[in-house]
């Protein structure tokens, strides 16, 4: 069971209606008619937010979250939107991804990979995505003046400052940026630190 499950079967939507802004940027980094075709697959997907969004723009968009109530949100947006998605159920660790993927994108989950699997993760997403592709992720760094949030889950670990970036050292890095917000999440306010990468795959990776 996931832990959102509860949240996600509420009428209301736990995170909002509007896309993420990392979102936004992915969706303005091609031209319209550039979209259609391309395959993005949105890791913790949750109510469909940012998955609505990118089936809105013309992306055949798949849907990954651990959540059924989140996933089975997500479809009836979707249905009622006339959009076709595909969800699918599964942790980043049971995650089985493999046809090629021309977007990768995470907001808030890649903190559910642990430390020692990361480097052969991330390999594993680069190898899945052609020349051209796009991953945009932010994860949660830590930071020790900042206290850890009261909603953090125990299957999570924070990531180091630049840690992200160092899995894409040989693509070109669009955008990268570190800040520090406040947040209200768990009705408790608190604050994260954060990470943001877009990458472009601009040459064949091992």
């Amino acid at each position: 069971m996931s832990s959102y499950d509860a949240v996600y079967s509420r009428p209301e939507f736990y995170w909002g209606r509007e896309p993420n802004g990392l979102c936004r940027q992915v969706i303005d980094l091609f031209a319209p008619g550039e979209i259609p075709g391309k395959r993005l697959v949105d890791l913790g997907c949750g109510e469909g937010r940012d998955l609505i969004a990118f089936a809105r723009a013309g992306f055949t968009a798949v849907g990954v979250d651990t959540s059924r109530p989140g996933l089975d949100k997500a479809q009836r947006w979707a249905a009622a939107e006339g959009l076709p998605v595909e969800t699918q159920q599964a942790s980043l660790l049971d995650l089985q991804l493999e046809a090629p993927c021309d977007v990768v994108y995470s907001s808030g989950t890649m903190t559910f990979l642990p430390p020692a699997l990361r480097p052969d993760y991330f390999a594993q997403l680069r190898r899945l995505t052609p020349a051209g592709g796009i991953h945009a992720m932010n994860v949660f760094v830590e930071k020790p003046f900042l206290a850890t949030p009261p909603d953090w889950d125990p299957a999570e670990s924070f990531y180091r400052s630049g840690e992200l970036l160092g899995y894409y050292w040989d693509w070109e890095i669009l955008s990268f940026r570190e800040f520090i917000f406040d947040c209200n999440s768990s009705g408790v306010p608190h604050r994260h630190a954060m990470d943001v990468l877009v990458a472009r795959r601009v040459t064949p990776a091992a």
